[in-house]
C-alpha cells in the first residue's frame, strides 16, 4: 500500500461526500414534485408525455396500484427488449450483419437489463448491433434507474406521510427522475466523454496497420451515450468486453474518478433526501456515515490484499503487489477502489478482472453483493435497501429496551417486520439456493473454468451478482448456456422484483400511520450509538448467512495460496 493509493481513496470518498447535499436537494425537489430551472425547457416535454400517455401526475396512487403499475411496466420493457434482440438480423444499423440472438440468450439479456443488473454472457462489440444497444439496452439504462429511485421515493413518502393510503404516482415519479435527473446530466456528461476520447459514432469498425504491419479490426459504435448512463444509473453492462477496462470506455485516470464518483452520486443524494423527507436531515447523514464505515472497510481490505500480492509469486523472486488481470494504466489502488464501489453499488462496471484479484481481495466485491448491495448500493435501491436493515435495528434495538420500535417517527410494528425480513431472506434464498443446484448438477459443473475452492467461488460469485442486480463476474465461468441463462434471469428477477414488492408494502403500512413524536424513552437513531447498531446488524445478518459459503470459496482459496497449493 503506498501514500498516493490512500490519498485516491481519501479524496474520492470526500468528494462524494460534499456532492450529498446538492445532489439530495435536486433529488428532493423532484421527490416533492416542485418546479426546477429545467422546467423553462423540459416542462412542455413532461406535460406532453402525459398528456400521451394519458396519465394525471397529480392522481395519488396506493401502495399496491404503484406496484401493479410499475411491475407490468417493467414486464412491457422485458418484451419490447427480447423482441430487438432476436430480431436484430433483420433490423437497421447494424453494420457488422450480425444475427439475433437465440432465444435463452435473448431472454436472459432482456430481464438482466430490466432488472438494472445488466449481466452480461456476451461480448457487447461482437453479439450486439447499434440498435440492440441503443433501442434494446440503453433506454433500459435509463428506466431501470428510474424505476430504483421511484421506489426509493414512495418509501420516503410511507415513513414521511401521516394517515393516508397513498404514496405517490408511479408514472409521475418516472418521468420526473428520467427527464429532470438523469437525461441533463447524462447529456453533459457523454460530452466531458466524447472529449475525453470515448468514441460515439454510427460506425461499425476500423481497420488500423500494427507496428508490427498486421491488420486489426477495432470495433466502434454509440459507446460514449451508453457509458453515461451505465455508470450514473449503476447499470453497468459494457459496450465492450473489457468493459472499463477498455480504453473506448475509460480513457484515463481522471475519467476512471469520475465514473467511480458517478456510480455513487445518486445513492449518497438520496441519503440526504431522505433525511429532508422526513424532516430531520440527520437521519440521511447517520445512514450515510455507516455505508462509509463499511465502505472504507471493504476498501481496507481489498487494498491490502492487492497491494500484498500473492506469495507463491514471490517466492519465485518477483515482489510487488497483485497486478494480474489489472489494467496497467490505473493499477492496484485504482483497481481495488473500483471493484469495491462497483459492487458496494448495484453497478458491475470492472476496470480488473475480479476473478484474477487475490482470494480475500476478490471476497470483498462478492460480500458487498451477498449483502444486498445496500453499502451506497443502486440508485434508489441502495437506499430503499438499507432502510429494511434500519427497520430490523430499530425492532432489535426495541427489545433491548422494552417497548415497541419507532423509526422517524413511525411506529414499527409486526407487518413491517415481517415485510423487511421477507425482503432481506430473498436474496439468501436465491444466491444460496441456485449455488447448491449448480454446484450437484453436470450443467453447472460445466461452468467453473477453475477447480477446487475458487470454481466454487465463480459460481457464487454469478447468483450473488445475478440476484442482487450487479452484474459483474468473476468471469472464470462459462455462463452463455441454457442452464445459466435461464437460472441467473430467474435470480435476477427474483432479486429485483422480489424485494420491491415489500418494500411498497412497507410504504403503504407506513403512510397509513400516525405520526409519533419522540420521547425521552425513544432509541435516538442519528448518534453513533445507532450508527454503530445498524453496522453491527448489517454484518451480523451478512456474516451469519453467508460465512460458511466465503468459508468453502475465498477463504479455503486463501488458505490453499499461503500453504502452497494449486489447483
Amino acid at each position: 500500500m503506498t501514500l498516493q493509493g490512500w490519498t485516491l481513496i481519501l479524496v474520492f470518498v470526500a468528494i462524494l461526500v460534499g456532492l450529498a447535499k446538492p445532489m439530495g436537494l435536486w433529488l428532493f425537489a423532484l421527490y416533492e414534485g416542485r418546479r426546477t430551472p429545467l422546467h423553462v425547457v423540459l416542462g412542455p416535454i413532461e406535460r406532453g408525455f402525459y398528456r400521451l400517455g394519458g396519465v394525471d401526475p397529480a392522481a395519488e396512487m396506493g401502495w399496491r396500484r404503484y406496484a401493479i403499475h410499475m411491475l407490468l411496466f417493467q414486464l412491457a420493457l422485458l418484451l419490447f427488449t427480447y423482441a430487438v434482440l432476436r430480431l436484430q438480423g433483420v433490423l437497421p444499423m447494424n453494420p457488422r450483419g450480425l444475427a439475433g440472438l437465440g432465444a435463452d440468450g435473448a431472454m436472459n439479456v432482456a430481464i438482466s437489463f430490466t432488472t438494472n443488473t445488466n449481466w452480461q454472457w456476451y461480448s457487447g462489440e461482437v453479439a450486439l448491433s447499434h440498435l440492440s444497444q441503443m433501442l434494446g439496452l440503453t433506454i433500459h439504462n435509463f428506466l431501470s434507474a428510474a424505476t430504483g429511485i421511484a421506489v426509493a421515493f414512495a418509501l420516503f413518502r410511507g415513513f414521511a406521510r401521516r394517515e393516508t393510503g397513498t404514496v405517490g404516482n408511479f408514472w409521475a415519479d418516472m418521468t420526473r427522475v428520467t427527464l429532470y435527473l438523469l437525461v441533463p446530466i447524462c447529456l453533459v456528461y457523454a460530452l466531458y466523454l466524447i472529449a475525453s476520447g470515448v468514441p460515439q459514432t454510427f460506425l461499425g469498425s476500423i481497420d488500423a496497420t500494427t507496428l508490427e504491419g498486421a491488420k486489426q479490426t477495432i470495433a466502434l459504435g454509440p459507446v460514449a451515450s451508453q457509458e453515461a448512463i451505465k455508470m450514473l444509473g449503476t447499470n453497468g453492462g459494457g459496450f465492450f468486453n473489457a468493459n472499463s477496462a477498455h480504453p473506448f470506455e475509460n480513457p484515463s485516470a481522471l475519467t476512471n474518478l469520475v465514473q467511480m464518483l458517478s456510480i455513487f452520486v445518486i445513492g449518497v443524494g438520496l441519503t440526504w433526501t431522505f433525511g429532508k423527507a422526513v424532516g430531520n436531515p440527520r437521519q440521511g447523514w447517520a445512514i450515510l456515515a455507516a455505508m462509509m464505515i463499511l465502505f472504507l472497510a471493504g476498501v481496507g481490505v481489498t487494498y491490502w490484499q492487492e497491494a500484498a500480492g500473492n506469495p507463491l509469486i514471490h517466492q519465485l523472486g518477483t515482489a510487488g503487489g497483485n497486478l494480474e488481470g489489472k489494467e496497467v494504466r490505473f493499477g492496484v489502488a485504482a483497481s481495488a477502489l473500483f471493484s469495491v464501489v462497483t459492487t458496494a453499488a448495484s453497478c458491475g462496471a470492472v476496470n480488473a478482472m475480479h476473478d484474477s484479484f487475490t482470494a480475500l481481495g476478490g471476497m470483498i466485491p462478492l460480500f458487498n453483493m451477498q449483502l444486498g448491495e445496500i453499502v451506497v448500493g443502486g440508485v434508489g435501491a441502495g437506499i430503499y435497501g438499507f432502510l429494511l436493515y434500519a427497520l430490523l435495528a430499530v425492532f432489535v434495538a426495541g427489545l433491548m429496551v422494552g417497548r415497541t420500535p419507532e423509526y422517524v417517527g413511525k411506529k414499527i410494528e409486526g407487518r413491517e417486520v415481517k415485510l423487511a425480513v421477507l425482503a432481506i431472506a430473498v436474496l439468501p434464498l436465491c444466491i444460496l439456493g441456485f449455488t447448491a443446484l449448480a454446484t450437484v448438477l453436470p450443467q453447472g459443473l460445466a461452468g467453473p473454468l477453475n477447480k477446487g475452492p475458487h470454481g466454487f467461488s465463480e459460481i457464487l460469485y454469478a447468483f450473488s451478482s445475478a440476484t442482487a442486480n450487479n452484474g459483474s463476474a468473476f468471469a472464470g465461468l462459462t455462463a452463455g448456456t441454457p442452464f445459466y441463462n435461464g437460472l441467473l434471469g430467474v435470480a435476477m428477477w427474483i432479486g429485483r422484483f422480489f424485494v420491491i414488492v415489500p418494500v411498497l408494502a412497507i410504504a403503504g403500512s407506513l403512510a397509513a400511520k400516525k405520526y409519533t413524536p419522540a420521547t425521552a424513552g425513544s432509541f435516538p437513531t442519528t448518534g453513533a450509538l445507532w450508527i454503530g447498531l445498524l453496522v453491527g446488524i448489517i454484518l451480523i445478518v451478512g456474516g451469519l448467512t453467508f460465512l460458511p459459503s466465503l468459508a468453502l470459496g475465498p477463504v479455503a482459496d486463501h488458505l490453499a495460496m499461503i500453504h502452497g497449493q494449486l489447483f
